[in-house]
């Protein structure tokens, strides 16, 4: 059989963990997603760094990989003893790695056929605001051909770059075989306020002069309303608050947290008292922001 280096596909040490290898898959699925690639080889590259995903992120499919030691990659090469017989295969001379999983575990290369009969699997993208991954949504998905609609229920807890096999929905078996399965590459559209990172949610408070200076509570937006956070005396630009739990919901309960982070803004067209109230305090104040320049 011909060899293949996931790890070396997706970029990861062998003793990357589960969410270095999920990182690392997130990273180069946006790079070569054929929707939004510029790459001329994106759509193979993207097929090659899917296979590589759900091999390593199975932990029986990582386990059969690691077991074949290591090789070239596309290097003709021959399972250790009992390989085969471990994992329940005949010999597959002339075969590569890919070939050989699908035949073990099952249909899983993207956009082929399984087993006789069986359907086609079928990946998509899908864009989904802040708030449709926060809270789940319904989405209707047109299949190739205009063969059949696939209605799907992403679930809350999605976020961007995850990928989602919903078994059963990709495209309908021939002569009363399996249908496929569908993967769904999740991506979450730019939003107004947050930025997201995992299940993380970043927003730029602005803070007035006075309220860096003196601190206090200050009311910002989430998810689920606003909420009053406290900004403490001193602080500083670039500063991030952290507020457990408000960031986007967990597939298995609980949620990522907001980061809120402070910047520093005066008014644009300050009145006659507030220049007053300014030169005042630039009389009464010795602080110098540029001492270290000295």
């Amino acid at each position: 059989m011909k060899y293949k280096d996931y790890y070396a596909i997706l970029g990861v040490a062998r003793e990357a963990s589960d969410e270095d290898i999920k990182r690392a898959y997130r990273k180069l699925a946006r790079k070569y997603h054929p929707d939004v690639s510029k790459e001329a080889d994106a759509e193979e590259k993207f097929k090659e760094v899917s296979e590589a995903y759900e091999t390593l992120r199975d932990p029986e499919k990582r386990t059969a990989s690691e077991q074949l030691g290591r090789h070239r990659a596309g290097q003709e090469f021959r399972p250790p003893p009992g390989w085969a017989e471990q994992f329940g295969v005949g010999g597959e001379d002339g075969a590569d790695l890919g070939d050989i999983f699908e035949h073990i575990f099952g249909a899983g290369r993207f956009g082929q056929g399984g087993r006789s009969g069986h359907g086609r699997d079928y990946e998509a993208r899908v864009h989904l605001t802040l708030e449709q991954a926060a809270r789940g949504t319904d989405i209707a998905l047109a299949l190739p051909g205009g063969q059949a609609t696939a209605r799907v229920r992403v679930p809350k807890g999605v976020t961007d770059g995850d990928r989602m096999r919903v078994p059963g929905k990709g495209m309908p078996g021939a002569r009363g075989g399996k249908p496929g399965d569908l993967y769904l590459d999740i991506a979450i559209q730019p939003h107004r306020l947050y930025r997201v990172s995992g299940h993380d949610l970043y927003l730029d408070v602005p803070l007035a002069p006075w309220e860096v200076v003196l601190g206090g509570a200050v009311d910002v937006p989430t998810l689920d309303g606003r909420i009053a956070v406290s900004v403490p005396a001193g602080a500083r630009a670039g500063q991030k608050l952290r507020v457990s739990g408000r960031g986007l919901p967990r597939p298995r309960g609980g949620a990522g947290d907001l980061y809120c982070v402070l910047s520093i803004v005066t008014p644009a067209h300050p009145g006659e008292q507030e220049k007053k109230l300014y030169a005042d305090l630039a009389r009464a104040s010795s602080f110098n922001p540029r001492a270290h320049f000295e």
